[in-house]
């Protein structure tokens, strides 16, 4: 893996802010494994200062610090990483990019269409990692995406290499390492001493933007994060719009009743996507939704709740009390309780589970959802008002 010859150790890609959150130097070693209840992510500040080893000063601005909470978030729902991994993977996100999402018009013209945080120059690499396409890290559309990078340096069996290239679940014996030489076994780079030099960064966007799980006041529900994203819960074109939400009539009883979701007509076993970073509060079988996941998400500041239903028994894949990220594989489409045939049946709920739904799509598309697209109107394979 090619790797960036230098880093520069003052970042000035944000200005300090009012919200401004400065961080002490932190310095720890040694790794430990925490809990992933330590790892949800609070508030993003607009921008965090700390120091690195060797004491150069260290400004992250906001955009910086939303593809760590992707990171860290990633981490938290991926088994064995845990706070030790997370530590590991932010040193070397820090190292390669300054936790940059950035293309290479050089190598990958392509890489500059999508979503990034400037152009890079090191070789064919690309991304927060600096991971190469030619390496068999994934293509250019994979790599240009955060979520994706953080599960392939994860790697593991839920990484998308299969261990090849290893990712840090991959190593043996990684959690003995010192975090820097774990970086680098990952990594491979060229210059292996510098990932301990931001072992202090990495601690400081730990402490700054983690925070454990309450319970709210009122509603004695999770207090749940700011998402850093949204995303459509299935792939672009791997399914159909029925239109299905409001009123209609009920196939099976032929009276008008109305529809609470909107319908996703897709193949069975076709991946369901969680549309926002969140935490899972409900999965198990619940009268005509069939199998039902409900999922609480904090997006711009509202509390928004999703459902997913009618998946098959072994097409759940996330338990009560876990934290997902945006775009994770939480279930795969199936047709139990009342439903003609396979498809996802998604509701939203702003304000929380006790709220009334809305319009899962136009919702959607109105918070500006990644991987949104247009399809047609066939019959709706959801067949009543809470299925």
């Amino acid at each position: 893996m090619a790797k960036l010859f230098g880093i520069v150790l003052v970042l000035v890609l944000a200005v300090p802010s009012v919200g401004l959150v400065t961080v002490a130097t932190i310095m720890s070693p040694a790794i430990t494994s925490c809990t992933v209840s330590n790892l949800l992510i609070g508030t993003i500040p607009e921008s965090l200062t700390t120091r690195t080893r060797d004491g150069h000063t260290v400004t992250l601005n906001r955009q910086q610090l939303t593809h760590a909470a992707s990171i860290i978030t990633v981490g938290a729902q991926t088994p064995g990483v845990g706070r030790a991994g997370v530590l590991v993977a932010l040193m070397a996100g820090l190292t390669e990019s300054t936790l940059r999402m950035l293309a290479n018009s050089a190598t990958y013209p392509e890489s500059m269409t999508y979503p990034n945080d400037g152009d890079g120059s090191d070789h064919d690499s690309l991304g927060i990692f600096q991971m190469r396409p030619a390496a068999g890290w994934g293509g250019v559309a994979d790599l240009m995406d955060s979520i994706y990078q953080a599960r392939a340096f994860y790697g593991g069996p839920s990484g998308p290499n299969g261990g090849s290239p290893r990712g840090l679940l991959d190593l043996a014996g990684w959690q003995s390492l010192d975090p820097g030489v774990a970086a680098q076994s990952v990594e491979v780079s060229a210059y292996p001493d510098r990932y301990q030099n931001y072992q202090p960064v990495a601690e400081a966007i730990l402490q700054g933007l983690t925070r454990a799980p309450s319970t709210a006041g009122d509603g004695g529900g999770v207090l749940v994060p700011e998402t850093t994203r949204v995303v459509f819960p299935l792939t672009a074109n791997s399914y159909t719009d029925t239109s299905s939400y409001g009123w209609r009539t009920d196939p099976f009883t032929g009276k008008r009743t109305f529809h609470e979701g909107s319908d996703l007509a897709a193949p069975g076993w076709t991946p369901i996507l969680a549309i926002a970073d969140g935490v899972v509060t409900f999965t198990g079988h619940r009268g005509g939704y069939g199998n039902l996941i409900i999922l609480e998400h904090t997006v711009g500041g509202e509390r928004v709740a999703s459902y997913y239903a009618h998946m098959w028994d072994d097409g759940v894949h996330v338990a009560v009390g876990s934290t997902v990220a945006a775009g994770q594989h939480i279930a795969d489409v199936g047709s139990s309780g009342r439903s003609s045939g396979a498809h996802l049946h998604l509701e939203i709920h702003p304000g929380g589970e006790a709220s009334p739904s809305v319009n899962a799509v136009e919702w959607l598309a109105e918070h500006g959802a990644e991987g949104l697209t247009g399809a047609g109107v066939v019959p709706a394979g959801c067949i009543a008002s809470k299925g």
